[in-house]
């Protein structure tokens, strides 16, 4: 690898190979999910339910390109409230609500996901009764869970018994109950999981495990859901789906026969010495654990509803408010010493003043707040720890130096706006790794919603920069360091760096995260009531990309003081 002056990798001209989606951020439900129980194909044993997540989820979505035009365009905002918050295509549903915050004023998570368990016989319906519960609660960022991702791995001898049909798939001692309770326990905490994928062909995981990050509900389903102690405290509801075996049978005949490729008279094998058995010693005696219990499956529309009904209710308790306790708090503080304020030198004061300016032309505007980024950046990183090296001149002596310490460093910027400072970034650290978060106000709460992300794989090892234009009340920044802490960024790893911010920004983000380095050109005093800065820049994003600035206050996508 081809390193700079002080150690920085160069940068690669593409990025999207180390890129994964985080699936619960904006994700997506699959279209076609199987009616029947476990053994759903191994891609879709994780369901999500919510908005858009990674490129291939963005058709038809209007994307804002990072060289701005200079035609003038409309400006999106967050419409969660006012129109039906989803997309169709012809393979999926994306859902377009952002999340609401997870999390109260000092960065802690508050509300942890409501988890409803789904136990009952092979080829009962869970799985159909799952999906008629997401789309009967209406809400997004729903994450589907199927017990069937955590069969164990098989040894030769297990895999030889399984291709004859003599292994025993349905006994507790099929599951790795450790890995899937540890995975349901971080994600009702709110934290990014990899969950693994099992392939019913080969009788084995694969090698790719999916990313799973951002449920308000999680909705888990297995034969086996209420089987084990540790997993039972992890279900704020648990629902038993109740089905005649003789419909059951006939389910798991077509399923194994069209999906599986088996034959008859292997599956009846394998459901007379296992399944059924299976069933009555240690699927059956669960229902005694169930809060309720559902005939008929997805079938009983009466049951599904009181069930819809009453996680409406439990996630109604749960709602916070951010925006307006931040706006309240910190007065009259002095600032933290977390803060770097770069030097306001008559260069720096200068382009403040043609940036602020609001008789600034667009082109002008573009020139000065890109002079202002590249500094910004620059000084940014002089916070970077270096350790010593010493290398070798083309003269023979001996030189030392500084060295980056540590992996890499990543880029993330708050869509949209924060993306114009990327290109500052990727100038002076080459092969930097870029990874991408939208935040939107909704129109009807005010409160700040996570509608959107992209991170680089491994970003727990990185040094992140965090990039947004500017910093009003810090419930955006708020959120974004959230996300970040939630894939297990350490905390003294991150680096929000901002054109402009106010103070109560500055200490929203120093009380909730005290080990966050915060760097910026400059801090102004007062926040007003629309939670503008002031005397402030205006709307960043606005300014740079020529878009028309809304009638009214409906959304933050860019720059808008926040």
């Amino acid at each position: 690898m081809t390193l700079s002056v002080f150690g920085f990798p160069r940068r690669a001209d593409q990025t999207e190979p180390d890129m994964e989606p985080a699936s619960g951020s904006g994700a997506v439900k699959a279209a076609g999910q199987p009616a029947d129980g476990e053994g759903a194909e191994a891609d879709r044993s994780v369901s999500r339910s919510d908005s858009w997540s990674g490129d291939d989820s963005l058709d038809g979505v209007p994307r804002c390109p990072l060289t701005p035009s200079l035609s003038p365009r409309q400006r999106t905002a967050s419409r969660s409230k006012t129109e039906p918050p989803l997309l169709r295509t012809n393979k999926r549903t994306i859902y377009t609500a952002g999340r609401p915050p997870w999390y109260n004023v000092t960065g802690t998570t508050f509300k942890e996901a409501f988890v409803i368990g789904l136990c009952g016989g092979s080829a009962c319906g869970k799985t159909t009764v799952a999906n008629k519960i997401i789309e009967a609660l209406d809400v997004p960022w729903v994450v589907l869970l199927s017990m069937d991702s955590f069969y164990k791995v098989l040894s030769e001898e297990e895999e030889e018994l399984a291709a004859n049909n003599e292994y025993n798939f349905d006994h507790p001692d099929a599951f790795d109950f450790e890995l899937l309770v540890a995975v349901l326990r971080k994600l009702k905490k709110g934290k990014s999981v990899k969950v693994p994928v099992y392939d019913f062909t080969s009788h084995c995981r694969r090698k790719e495990w999916k990313t799973v990050y951002g449920a308000n509900v999680v909705i888990f389903e297995g034969i086996l859901a209420f089987a084990n102690k540790e997993l039972l405290k992890l279900l704020d509801m648990k629902v038993f789906v109740d089905t005649d075996s003789d419909i059951r049978l006939v389910r798991r005949l077509r399923r194994d026969i069209s999906q599986r490729g088996r034959n008859i008279d292997g599956i009846i094998k394998q459901y007379n010495k296992f399944v059924k058995p299976a069933f009555e010693q240690y699927i059956e005696p669960t229902v005694q654990a169930a809060d309720i219990v559902v005939p008929r499956g997805g079938e009983n529309f009466v049951a599904l509803d009181l069930i819809v009904q009453h996680v409406h209710s439990q996630l109604e308790k749960r709602e916070i408010t951010v925006r307006s306790a931040l706006a309240s708090a910190h007065q009259g503080q002095p600032l933290p010493k977390t803060l770097s304020l770069m030097e306001c030198t008559p260069q720096v004061r200068g382009m403040h003043t043609i940036i602020r300016n609001k008789e600034t032309n667009r082109d002008e505007f573009i020139f000065y707040s890109k002079r202002l980024m590249r500094l910004l950046i620059e000084h940014a990183l002089s916070f970077l720890p270096l350790s010593p090296v010493s290398v070798e001149t083309p003269q023979g002596g001996v030189y030392d130096g500084r060295r980056l310490s540590g992996k890499r460093i990543t880029g993330v910027s708050i869509l949209r706006a924060g993306e114009t400072m990327e290109p500052a970034l990727m100038a002076v650290c080459k092969d930097i790794r870029l990874g991408k978060i939208l935040i939107q106000t909704n129109h009807n709460t005010g409160e700040p919603e996570l509608h959107y992300l992209r991170l680089p794989k491994d970003i727990s090892e990185d040094f992140v920069v965090l990039m947004d234009s500017t910093v009003s009340t810090g419930a955006a920044a708020l959120m974004a360091v959230r996300v970040l802490l939630d894939h297990d960024v350490a905390e003294d790893k991150i680096f929000l760096t901002s054109l402009l911010m106010a103070e109560l920004g500055v200490h929203s983000v120093a009380y909730a995260f005290p080990k966050v380095r915060i760097i910026t050109t400059a801090v102004d005093k007062e926040v007003n009531d629309q939670f503008h800065i002031i005397p402030g820049i205006g709307n960043f994003g606005d300014r740079y990309f020529g878009t028309d600035a809304p009638s009214d206050r409906c959304g933050r996508d860019d720059g808008m003081d926040f």
